[in-house]
């Protein structure tokens, strides 16, 4: 096996012939990049003295506009000074002449941007524009302008000296310096011809003394210059100074340095211009020659920069093509024979034993084609012995062994190795097949299905249990699809689950009915693995027949305990326990009460059949009730008996009542009886208890009608009896009292008192009559009832009635009226209520009635308060009340009462 190049160190992972180039150009590379990197530093200094000598044309242009923005300054004095046609067309003249030497300067600049030349030139347009306005409307003076125009030229010349300050050689460097230098020292002499024309231009009374600060600067400035230019230059300037020109400028310098020069000996305005202008125009010549010194310097620098870079690139460039010349030939003598043997090794790895190697040389090379050539011989001899264990494996000859004699060394060790994987391929073909033995012993004796199935549709094979479960011979199960065993409602979930077992998708737990040979269903759980390659589906089921009724039983019970833990009536319970057996028998069914007498009553039955279908076997289905009732009173055990099956209902070991199911089309399968006495055991404790809890609702029912007949018997009683023998005694005591003649007397004041105790007693009477039960509730309705107890109270109380004008049963009525009595004097006496509100009305077939205060709260029915005695009575008769009351936040009570009450009989 070949390792992983990224295992194998760098230079293993490269070829002979990359191996023998790297040896050979790796000085050769190291001389080229010595000589690449100082080809760059040439090249960068042929760049910068390029950028260089394109400065210096640039600052030429601007030397330019500096010459004309002079020239322009000299005609906008002497215009001013000595005002005229002449001086106007000259000043006039000078403007045009700038005007055309920025615009020759800006397109020089092009993209120059270090420094910004171009928006300089555009400021220096600008403030000449604004100082040439100034100047012709008069405002400025000849000294403002003077100054103006010198701020410009300072402008233009720091551009100058910016653009020749790169600097790139000494020779440059110099030449520039000179250039500057004498820029610098001909604008001195342009500002000293100015100013000295001013001077003159006054009278002579009027002019100043003392020599001007320029004509220091100029000399300065033609040093520096003498000191960077040229011998012929320098020869130039010292000529200069001693012209004619030269000499005139000399004298006044020197006159104005006295201290008191003679006015006769001034010059006049014109001769001062006249020879300045001379002097000036002899600097300008020397100023251009200077450039063009510049311009030649910087042009040979970048010339000899450029020479010198292609030079040194000419010749890396044609030692690297001999170098790279000798190398392929090397690499080509080497690499040839390397390729030959290195193919002839792929061909003997790939088995293709054909391929020979036809190098012969009698170097390294050629021991090595030597030995692949004998590895060749060898490989054949192996190829052989493999063929024969091949062969021997198709013949089921598994005792055949290879000639390990015959070879050495790993090849005996491949062989040998090849000898123990027979042997051990014998013995697991052996294991296999008992293997296969055993599983088919599995697949044969497991209870669940086991089946395998080809996508197709139809079974390939089935075990016992298969055959068991649904009744069919082999050959049946194997003859027709499968789907033709399943029920006619499950048959598209069952090609929806086929076709995603086809699709390569396991399915777990998929349920679905087959039909037995008997025509009776059983439910089936699958899971199945598809196999796509073998065109197969292995899958396996379980018979769940059973658990899925028990849990339908589970949850039909859970149903009917939940109905008789929510408070249902027993009508609704005993309806949903025969609707519940319906559903799990597919029949009718029936829940009968066995009465002391022997009679039996219906309680809740189900059809679960069509109208047609009930009328035209209802004869048939009571008489097969009545048998099978009468077998079960009997024998106490359920019963089957034709198309019908009951089962006991069995309550402190007697017959409580029956459940009768009952088919109006077929006959019942054997054991629905015993599926019907198992539920019916289930359920026997939920009837039990609905009907206990009906008995208790009714007796407390009964006891509170009783108590209520009771109490208006009393109140009756009092009112026709005792009340009307007090009635008769204070008409007694009224005429004793009108028979004594004395009103102050003794006698009359006792008869006084003992009428007015007779009063009181008879209204302490009336009282009690009415908290036992009030007539104004019998004779008016619990609203007029409701009303007077409102009236009657010690607090404030809101009434909302929105009662019927029909009267309310007798039992609710009087449930109201205590329940608020009750609650508006728990107000009074416990919570310190100042005011209450009662609401009434009806809703949804119940009298709704809520009493609130706004007394302390803290209400707890927990604790033995009245309370509990409210809720007795309103639950009696089967009615919810609810307290909520929060401390401090008074009380409120909701009573809801049934407009029909539970039944009072048994």
């Amino acid at each position: 096996m070949r390792p992983s190049p990224g295992r194998l160190p760098l230079l293993t992972r490269l070829r002979v012939g990359r191996k023998l180039m790297l040896l050979v150009l790796l000085p050769v590379t190291g001389l080229l990049a010595f000589t690449a990197f100082s080809g760059v530093e040439q090249w960068q200094e042929a760049r910068t003295l390029r950028d260089f000598h394109t400065a210096t044309e640039v600052s030429f242009a601007t030397t330019e506009v500096s010459d004309a923005v002079a020239r322009e300054r000299i005609a906008a004095v002497q215009a001013l000074l000595r005002p005229g046609p002449a001086a106007l067309a000259e000043r006039t003249g000078a403007e045009g002449a700038t005007h055309r030497a920025l615009e020759r300067a800006v397109d020089r600049t092009g993209a120059w941007t270090e420094p910004d030349v171009a928006g300089t030139l555009d400021a220096v347009g600008r403030r000449l524009h604004a100082l040439r306005v100034q100047t012709g409307t008069g405002s400025l003076g000849v000294r403002v302008v003077a100054d103006k125009y010198g701020t410009v030229e300072d402008t233009l010349l720091d551009t100058v000296a910016a653009l020749e300050s790169g600097r790139p050689t000494r020779a440059s460097g110099r030449a520039a310096d000179a250039h500057v230098a004498l820029l610098r020292a001909v604008e001195a002499a342009e500002r000293e011809r100015v100013e000295l024309a001013v001077l003159l231009d006054a009278p002579a009374a009027e002019r100043p003394t003392g020599a001007g600060r320029w004509s220091a600067l100029e000399d300065a400035q033609l040093r520096t210059f003498q000191q960077n230019t040229t011998d012929r230059l320098r020869a130039d300037v010292y000529a200069t100074k001693f012209r004619a020109p030269g000499r005139a400028v000399r004298q006044i310098r020197d006159m104005l340095a006295t201290a008191e020069p003679a006015t006769a000996r001034w010059p006049s305005y014109e001769r001062w211009t006249a020879d300045s202008e001379a002097r000036i125009d002899a600097l300008r010549g020397i100023q251009d020659r200077a450039a063009r010194d510049l311009a030649d310097t910087a042009g040979r620098d970048r010339r000899t920069a450029e020479t010198h870079a292609e030079r040194d690139l000419a010749a890396s460039l044609a030692v690297l093509a001999v170098v790279t010349v000798l190398a392929l030939a090397l690499r080509r003598s080497i690499t040839r024979p390397l390729s030959e043997v290195a193919a002839g090794a792929r061909a003997l790895s790939d088995g293709d034993l054909s391929y020979d190697i036809h190098y012969a040389g009698r170097d390294e090379l050629g021991d090595v084609a030597d030995t692949f050539r004998a590895l060749r011989v060898t490989t054949e001899r192996l190829a052989g012995e493999i063929r024969a264990m091949n062969k021997a494996i198709d013949d089921n000859r598994l005792e055949h062994r290879a000639d390990v004699a015959s070879f050495a060394g790993t090849w005996a060790q491949l062989l040998g190795g090849m000898n123990g994987t027979m042997a051990s391929f014998s013995a697991a073909h052996g294991r296999r097949r008992k293997a296969e033995q055993e599983l088919e012993s599995i697949f044969n004796l497991s209870l669940d299905l086991l089946c395998i199935s080809g996508l197709d549709g139809y079974f390939k094979r089935v075990n016992p249990a298969f055959r068991r479960t649904l009744g069919y011979p082999a050959d049946t199960l194997l003859a027709r699809p499968f789907v033709e065993f399943v029920h006619e409602e499950d048959r598209e979930s069952t090609r929806e689950t086929f076709l995603r077992l086809e699709s390569g998708v396991d399915v777990i737990e998929f349920e679905n009915r087959y039909l037995r040979a008997d025509g009776t269903e059983c439910w089936l759980q699958w899971s199945a693995r598809p196999v796509p390659e073998e065109g197969l589906i292995y899958a396996a089921a379980r018979d769940v027949t059973e658990s899925r009724r028990t849990a339908r039983e589970q949850a039909a019970l859970r149903r009917v305990a939940t109905l008789v833990a929510h408070g249902a009536p027993p009508s609704d319970v005993f309806a949903r326990v025969a609707e519940e057996v319906g559903g799990l028998l597919d029949t009718t069914a029936a829940v009968l009460r066995h009465e002391p007498d022997g009679s039996r009553t219906v309680l809740g039955t189900v059809h679960g059949i069509t109208e047609e279908v009930e009328r035209a076997t209802r004869e048939a289905r009571r008489e097969a009730g009545l048998k099978v009732v009468q077998e079960v009173a009997q024998t106490r055990r359920a019963a089957h008996v034709g198309h019908a099956v009951g089962a006991p209902i069995i309550v402190d070991d007697r017959i409580w009542g029956f459940i009768v199911a009952a088919s109006p089309l077929k006959t019942l399968p054997a054991g629905t009886e015993a599926r019907l006495a198992d539920f019916t055991e289930l359920v026997a404790t939920a009837i039990a208890n609905a009907d206990s809890r009906a008995q208790l609702a009714a007796s407390r029912a009964r006891v509170v009608a009783a108590a209520d007949a009771s109490r208006r018997r009393i109140e009756r009683d009092l009112h026709d009896g005792v009340q009307q023998r007090l009635v008769a005694l204070q008409l007694d005591l009224r005429l004793a009292e009108s028979l004594v003649t004395d009103p102050s007397s003794e006698l009359a004041q006792q008869l006084a008192h003992v009428a007015q105790g007779l009063d009181d007693s008879f209204q302490d009477l009336l009282q009690v009559a009415r908290g036992i039960h009030p007539a104004i509730l019998s004779k008016g309705g619990l609203g007029p009832a409701l009303r007077s107890l409102a009236r009657r109270s010690a607090i404030p109380v809101e009434l909302d009635l929105r009662l019927p004008g029909a009267r309310l049963p007798e039992q609710l009525e009087v449930a109201a009226y205590y329940v608020t009595s009750e609650s508006l004097t728990n107000a009074v006496k416990h919570a310190h209520a100042r005011e209450a509100s009662v609401r009434a009305g009806i809703r949804d077939g119940h009298l709704e009635l809520t009493i609130r205060d706004d007394g302390v709260g803290g209400a707890e029915p927990g604790r033995g308060s009245g309370l509990i005695g409210l809720i007795d009575r309103v639950e009696a008769i089967g009615g919810k009340l609810a307290v909520s009351s929060p401390p401090g936040d008074g009380t409120t009570l909701d009573v809801r009462l049934p407009l029909t009450g539970p039944e009072t009989d048994g």
